[in-house]
């Protein structure tokens, strides 16, 4: 190769580079789009998070619309603007319920990346909209529309049992969504069904020998509110069940004069969803595999599903190096020392409740076999693509009046090569895995009961990382709060 075809090659490959340096700089993660949103949000900095016009740019996508509705319902809680709050997380609510994915969602994920398909949330973050916005109602004194959000709490599990067959060990449930129904129909006297939600609570955790669910064990104020809820309707004889099952006696103590204060500690932030890259290798027998943690795992492929490529020999296809989603702790919270709260006398420390640092991870190892599979085929297609570019550049170049055949024969060489490198280029920068997700929701949930006096009660909140201190007035019932600390 002569030094001046050397150089022009060199310099192609430079303009090239900079010509997809926005599209790569666009491809950038979701989480480190948004940084400075969500640094604000941990600093508790609301009013500049608020206003963050490069979120709102981004976030008010169609493709993102879910998440600007997630991100904003749980902003205006923070700040303590409940109405706001419920508004937003209902439009959540509508835009699932609406939202399915479309042809042009696939067309488009199959050609780039699924980043660019309609984000319709994770199977735990629905769950975590009816916890919000229980809350929201019961800080604006309405238990009726808490009790609402309780009722679609059994909906959301209805759905989500539906997805997957019957016996499948998939999330299918949530022991927290579960916990929180219960305590909604327990404050608003509904000890039957509350019964029935902290039994199904419990059940999830005694399906394991270690007792444990997603990451959280078992915990004695889960098993005492059941106890309590059954003695209340008079199933004794649940007592004696779940005795003999958890281990945990039933702790039977009076009604507090003042009623009780439950307070959840939400800690830190979800793990981040990051971008992964695997190999996947053709042996030309068995097909397309991976050496993962677990061990070689097959990788089923089909043109069907990759739409209107046209077929190839799939042994053209040896190594493919394809993204998918991963997770990365975003905060060392689930480390430290449980939350406290003291009140007359007494310190109290809350017990585990949601530990999404391990349910993330989990619920994305449930399926990501299907999220492999779609990655080759994206690979396959954008392949198939380079090929059928640089064969048809090779055709126009070839089809000129000159009369030299090898010219022409090198001219069409040529523009293969060219157009080739350059659709390898556009689709090595816009291979990415989908690495959106519902970032400002906790990494970890704690909870924890606390019987309360009749009238004044001074309450002091201890975290690693600080302290609140309020009063309440003890008037009977239970009353709920949440306290969040991000950093």
């Amino acid at each position: 190769m002569s030094l001046s075809v050397f150089t022009g090659l060199n310099s192609l490959k430079a303009r090239t580079v900079l010509l997809f340096l926005p599209f790569l700089f666009s491809c950038a993660s979701y989480r480190t789009k948004l940084s400075d949103y969500y640094n604000n949000i941990g600093r508790g900095n609301y009013a500049a998070a608020l206003e963050a016009k490069q979120v709102n740019r981004f976030l008010n996508q169609d493709r993102n619309k879910l998440l600007y509705y997630l991100e904003r319902g749980k902003l205006y809680h923070l700040m303590g603007s409940y109405d706001s709050s419920n508004l937003y997380f209902n439009r959540a609510d509508e835009f699932l319920e609406s939202k399915r994915k479309t042809v042009g969602d696939v067309l488009t994920s199959n050609l780039l990346n699924p980043m660019t398909q309609t984000y319709l949330g994770e199977d735990f973050e629905r769950f975590m909209i009816h916890y919000y916005k229980g809350l929201n109602y019961l800080y604006l004194n309405d238990p009726d529309g808490a009790r609402v959000e309780a009722r679609r709490i059994t909906l959301s599990t209805s759905a989500q049992e539906d997805k997957f067959r019957v016996g499948s060990d998939r999330y299918k449930q949530d022991a927290f969504a579960l916990t929180v129904q219960g305590i909604i129909y327990e404050l608003n006297g509904e000890n039957n069904n509350a019964f029935i939600s902290y039994r199904n609570a419990v059940d999830l955790f005694l399906k394991n020998e270690s007792h444990t669910y997603y990451g959280v064990r078992l915990s004695r104020q889960l098993v005492q509110d059941l106890y309590k809820t059954a003695f209340a309707v008079g199933f004794t004889d649940q007592i004696d069940f779940y005795t003999t099952k958890t281990g945990i006696p039933f702790e039977q103590k009076p009604t507090p004069d003042g009623g009780e204060l439950i307070v959840f500690f939400e800690k830190g932030m979800v793990p981040v969803k990051v971008d992964q890259s695997i190999t996947l290798t053709n042996d030309g027998i068995n097909g397309f595999f991976f050496d993962g943690p677990y061990g070689r795992t097959g990788v089923p492929f089909n043109y069907a599903a990759a739409g209107w490529v046209k077929p190839r020999p799939l042994n053209e296809f040896r190594i493919l190096r394809v993204s998918i989603p991963g997770y990365e702790p975003w905060s060392n919270f689930q480390k430290l020392p449980p939350f406290s709260i003291q009140t007359n006398g007494q310190i109290y420390t809350g017990e585990p409740a949601q530990e999404f640092n391990v349910l993330a991870r989990q619920v994305l190892e449930e399926r990501i076999l299907k999220e492999i599979s779609s990655a080759l085929i994206r690979a396959i297609v954008k392949k198939t693509g380079e090929y059928a570019v640089s064969e048809a550049a090779r055709a126009v170049a070839k089809s000129g009046d000159k009369k030299d055949e090898n010219k022409k024969q090198r001219d069409g060489e040529t523009a293969a090569l060219t157009a080739g490198f350059l659709m390898n280029i556009f689709n090595t920068a816009t291979e990415k895995a989908d690495t959106r997700n519902w970032q400002s929701l906790p990494a970890s949930i704690e909870y924890v009961r606390v019987p309360l006096k009749k009238g004044n009660n001074d309450i002091l909140l201890r975290s690693p990382s600080g302290e609140k201190t309020f009063s309440i007035n003890g008037s009977g019932g239970i009353q709920l709060m949440n306290w969040c600390i991000m950093r």
